[in-house]
């Protein structure tokens, strides 16, 4: 868009995001209870609010089970780009993984720790990416007690091992 009086191009950026309260909530019941396993976020339609899209309890399935059922939710998620036209989506999320450190050489047993996930997929929309990437630190500032934080771009940065060896530092 062209600056008539300056004759110069303007762009537009998207305008900062606010944080539901409800994000916030939800983050603390999985850190305190350790009933859910993970949440996933979604910046609203309207663009102005990241809001809880999904949430889901642990289960008697394994641990790879219970990420691959979180995995194929990210994988497919849509967003709209700045037309409306629904895309490949974008998401946060929180996951609290559980791993083995007894399978490494230090013998620590069961550990469990919140990552946060930044799934932007390489293939988004410029619009939405744009967003997307530009709102993380507001979130990411409201969930406090994240042990690892993870940027994913394609899927096989959201493959079971590739998460594992991130948040375990190789020690699974």
């Amino acid at each position: 868009m062209r600056n008539a009086a300056m004759g110069q191009r303007t762009h537009h950026f998207p305008a900062p995001v606010s944080v539901s309260p409800d994000c916030v909530s939800i983050f603390n019941e999985l850190k305190l209870g350790k009933d859910l396993k993970w949440i996933v976020y979604m910046i609203a339609d309207n663009g102005k609010e990241i809001v809880v899209e999904k949430s889901e309890k642990k289960s008697e399935e394994s641990e790879e089970d219970q990420w691959n059922k979180f995995r194929e939710f990210l994988l497919n998620s849509k967003t709209k780009n700045k037309a409306g036209k629904e895309g490949p989506g974008a998401r946060y999320a929180i996951y609290d993984v559980e791993y083995d450190a007894a399978a490494g050489s230090y013998g620590e047993g069961l550990r469990n720790k919140i990552t946060f996930l930044s799934w932007i997929p390489d293939n988004l929309a410029p619009w939405p990416k744009m967003v997307y990437s530009s709102s993380k630190d507001a979130i990411k500032r409201s969930l406090n007690g994240v042990a690892v934080d993870i940027q994913a771009n394609d899927e096989a940065d959201i493959e079971y091992e590739a998460v594992l060896a991130t948040v375990s530092k190789g020690r699974f």
